[in-house]
């Protein structure tokens, strides 16, 4: 990876970092006063204030550090592909009846446990009528890249831990089928262009370098549409190297999330509290 882009990843990293430090100590500083906060209301169960302090406090807080910190690494990954990609959000197109019931049909065949492929969807072809207007929709999407070299688009569903049941699995394939074939609608014009879509994750729930074994993910998305932890940083950043260069910045960045732990404990418990960039 040259230096440039390798410099520019670093600072987006760290910058994403900082800024979700900055927001987590403003937010449980707020609701220093609140009985229904995120931590008094633990505090306030006192079958769970009798196992302790540091008991008590990251109870209360993992969860909700969980949700808000999956958007972070999301915004981090776009914010890196824009590197390398251009990022695109809402598709506004059309959606065919016969491809409704194509999407419907292969999620069957893949709950009767045939194995999805790509080639299921990329070889179903649609007669295009010359009036469009009735099936005309909108689809939001916060991961389209879009590569112009190679005139490459790529639909990324991202779970920051990919831990789905088989109804929310089901449920994201449909939806990435449904943008899949209005995007494939919208390019009607551009035989040239391939569509890709993928159902990634921000890490590796099993560890990095150890087989994914999502098996309720993996009945409806095929091996090649998938982009487990390393290889999803490698993605958006468009460069085999990728995560190495995410997470060697991240190691550093994180001190600042250790420190602002301290600091937000000791709001509610009175502890020595550390300065969140000393």
């Amino acid at each position: 990876m040259e230096s440039t882009k390798q410099k520019a990843i670093c600072e987006i990293v760290d910058s994403n970092i900082k800024s979700f430090v900055n927001g987590l100590e403003t937010r449980y500083e707020s609701e220093i006063d609140d009985p229904l906060g995120v931590i008094n209301a633990k505090k306030n169960n006192c079958f769970i204030a009798e196992l302790g302090q540091e008991f008590m406090f990251y109870s209360a807080f993992v969860r909700s550090f969980d949700s808000s910190f999956g958007k972070v690494l999301e915004n981090m990954g776009n914010s890196i592909a824009k590197l390398s990609y251009n990022v695109r959000g809402t598709i506004d197109s059309f959606l065919l009846p016969e491809q409704k019931i194509h999407i419907s049909n292969l999620i069957n065949s893949y709950e009767q446990h045939i194995l999805p492929k790509k080639e299921h969807y990329e070889q179903f072809n649609s007669i295009i009528p010359a009036n469009t207007e009735s099936f005309v929709m909108s689809h939001p999407t916060d991961n389209y890249f879009y590569n112009e070299s190679k005139k490459e688009h790529y639909i990324i569903e991202l779970k920051a831990g990919g831990d789905l049941d088989n109804k929310k699995s089901k449920a994201e394939k449909i939806a990435m089928l449904e943008e899949y074939f209005l995007l494939k609608n919208l390019l009607k014009n551009n035989p040239d262009d391939k569509i890709y879509i993928f159902f990634a994750t921000a890490y590796n729930r099993f560890g990095e370098g150890n087989i994914w074994k999502q098996e309720r993910v993996k009945q409806f998305f095929a091996e090649e549409e998938l982009l487990i932890g390393k290889n999803y940083w490698n993605f958006v950043c468009d460069d085999p190297n990728g995560f190495e260069v995410v997470f060697k910045q991240y190691k550093k960045s994180s001190e600042i999330i250790k420190r602002s732990l301290i600091n937000i404990k000791s709001m509610y418990f009175k502890e020595a509290s550390i300065d969140k960039f000393a």
